[in-house]
């Protein structure tokens, strides 16, 4: 396994990370949510001791993940020698946050279920422009300060979720240890994409990469094409590997996390982060990349940038949601994931709620013509 620096403060850490949001119930389910089905707890011990065994030593949680039971599950197998020789990463539920007291309500419960007086590296969760503003009025800030100084948490970053235009002022508004961005291959323009991950590099802040494999699309969704594309340069590397290899191969990237549930995917992950370095993939190697992201794009059927101009819809239409779902269906070979998030969605935010009062059209700095591709849509989603 090999190790870089999130930040001066704190000892390296693999560069693989252990997500502990995707684990499997007893009955086989992978639901991420529910607090009532039972975790195989078999399992997971299994799966974080070989990780350990493997070199791993950074273990990604959160107060929210598994309905409330991936911190206590994972505290409980992080005892003893294990614990001197990990890091326990998770994050404050800043969307969940009413009142100023909550943060400390917060961690005082996670310190517990993590059986543990510190918290190595602590986060404040999935942070938007609205939600920042939210924990920012509360006084999120002087509550960072204090529990830094009283020992309970090492290293204090965020995880992100939002337009770029949100990130910028949220890095410099604190002098964080690290953050969390999604990024991968086909993400270097999406929310902070590479701007953020260059700038916050460029202020010494620490970057992870979380969905390196988009939620696991980008080792088995991969359009036909694509995938020939990748084994005529290495018939001996799978599309998982190309998009991990890819991820580390930016220096700026100090670890990247996966939801490791089976066996084999841990291995085989940790294999390749073995070999895996900063620069390594040749020119050929970065090309094809480029290529496979081609095929990406030219399946995109709404060229929407989500810079949500056209929100609120008077209608309650989550605009820029239903569009990312409709691509995400075109876009990979296996289009069910995206049909299930969009069904998930409330009736009056699908595209079916659009009745064309055409509000948006002028709001729209990419000219789209929005309520007839609505129209378009929920014929395809049959919703």
């Amino acid at each position: 396994m090999k190790y870089r620096t999130i930040c001066d403060t704190m000892p390296d850490v693999s560069i693989l990370g252990f997500g502990c949001m995707r684990f499997y119930r007893k009955d086989g389910t992978l639901d991420l949510m529910s607090s009532e089905k039972p975790v195989d707890t078999n399992l997971v011990d299994t799966l974080i001791n070989t990780a350990l065994e493997r070199g791993i030593n950074y273990f990604d949680t959160a107060y929210t993940y598994l309905g409330g039971m991936s911190e206590s599950i994972l505290g409980s197998i992080l005892q003893g020698h294990k614990r001197q020789h990990s890091f326990i990463a998770t994050k404050l539920p800043a969307w969940k946050a009413k009142e100023t007291d909550d943060f400390e309500r917060f961690l005082h419960e996670q310190l517990k279920r993590l059986q543990t007086d510190c918290i190595d590296y602590y986060l404040v969760h999935s942070l938007s422009g609205k939600t920042w503003k939210q924990v920012y009025d509360l006084g999120i800030l002087p509550f960072l300060d204090a529990i830094k100084k009283a020992g309970k948490v090492r290293a204090i970053g965020f995880s992100f979720h939002d337009l770029y235009s949100s990130f910028e002022p949220i890095l410099n508004a604190y002098p964080w240890d690290f953050c969390q961005i999604q990024y991968n291959y086909l993400d270097t323009e999406y929310q902070a994409g590479k701007k953020g991950l260059l700038k916050a590099h460029k202020k010494g802040i620490g970057v992870i990469s979380m969905e390196p494999l988009l939620g696991g699309k980008l080792a088995t969704q991969l359009p036909t094409e694509a995938v020939s594309l990748l084994q005529k340069i290495n018939p001996d590397m799978t599309p998982a590997e190309w998009a991990l290899r890819w991820v580390w191969n930016q220096p700026q990237i100090a670890l990247l996390l996966s939801g490791m549930n089976q066996l084999d995917q841990l291995n085989e992950n940790c294999t390749i982060a073995d070999s895996a370095d900063a620069s390594a993939m040749s020119k050929e190697e970065m090309v094809t990349i480029q290529e496979v992201k081609q095929i990406f794009d030219e399946r995109i059927k709404v060229h929407c940038s989500g810079c949500a101009y056209c929100m609120p819809c008077p209608h309650g239409v989550n605009i820029p949601r239903v569009f990312a779902l409709y691509n995400e269906a075109y876009r990979f070979d296996n289009p069910e994931s995206a049909v299930w998030q969009y069904n998930s969605m409330p009736t009056e935010k699908r595209a079916s709620a659009c009745v064309a009062c055409n509000e948006c059209l002028s709001k729209c700095p990419h000219q789209l013509p929005i309520p007839a591709l609505m129209k378009d849509i929920s014929d395809y989603f049959k919703s």
